[in-house]
This record gives C-alpha cells, sequence and structure tokens, in this order.
C-alpha cells in the first residue's frame, strides 16, 4: 500500500475513475484541465493511495483563515465504490492530518453535502467535529 501525490499529468488522469465517482459531472476530457487550473489558483492538489490499484483520491489544499490560521482543507475524498469500508479512506485521512502538520497547519477542514451520512459518520469517527453550517447560493 502506498500514497502519492500525482505531480505529472499521468498521475492526475490515474485518479480520474475514482475521483468521478464523487463527482460525476466532470467529463473525462475536463479533468486535467479542471485540477491544473485549481492547482495554479489555490495549490489544489491530488493524492492516491494505491494497493493493486487506485482505491481511494484526495484533493486538498492550503489555506489560511483569519480566525484560526493556516489550515488544510480537504474538498475531495473517496474511496473505490467496491472498496468502501476496507479502511483505505482511512488510511488516506490520516495521511493528510500528517502532510498537515508538516506544512504547518493547525487545523484540518472540509464541506461535505448535507445528504452524505456516511460520510459524515467516518468524519466524526476520525475525530472531527461538527463546526459551524456552509451556505451557498448560485450567481
Amino acid at each position: 500500500m502506498n500514497i502519492s501525490i500525482a505531480d505529472t499529468h499521468e498521475d492526475i488522469l490515474g485518479c480520474y475513475e475514482v475521483l468521478s465517482q464523487l463527482r460525476p459531472h466532470i467529463a473525462k476530457d475536463d479533468f486535467l484541465n479542471r485540477i491544473l487550473s485549481l492547482a495554479d489558483s489555490c495549490g489544489y492538489k491530488l493524492a492516491w493511495l494505491e494497493d493493486n490499484g487506485i482505491k481511494a483520491v484526495v484533493g486538498y489544499r492550503i489555506s489560511d483563515w483569519l480566525h484560526t490560521g493556516k489550515y488544510l482543507e480537504i474538498e475531495d475524498l473517496i474511496t473505490t465504490s467496491e472498496k468502501r469500508s476496507s479502511g483505505y479512506g482511512g488510511k488516506l485521512f490520516d495521511w493528510i492530518l500528517e502532510q498537515a502538520k508538516v506544512q504547518g497547519c493547525n487545523q484540518v477542514h472540509l464541506v461535505s453535502g448535507v445528504r452524505r451520512e456516511q460520510a459524515h459518520k467516518f468524519y466524526i469517527e476520525k475525530g472531527m467535529t461538527w463546526e459551524a453550517k456552509y451556505f451557498s447560493i448560485n450567481v
């Protein structure tokens, strides 16, 4: 089992099949450009866990808030559907916590859709707490 950061076009494209299970609206033809654009604009990175194929993917970035300081935000975290509850997501999550520490972050944040109850249970089991409500509006 190995966790790697996607730092080549080939690596990024290799994450598509798993990440598209969470973000099915992103076409494969658009995926690379979307990831590269996010990397350029806000430092977004992809990492994957491999165990005889890619089993889990995380998309994250590091930012800073006035009230909490430097933090790592998980924007995407998904384990391939046939391997959920096999420990892969937990291992990738633990790796993210270590990355946050190495980068000097005070916290790890994430936003999760209100209907993703299994994901919420996982995050709570990993020690996360509900701290805020996230609001949005289409413009």
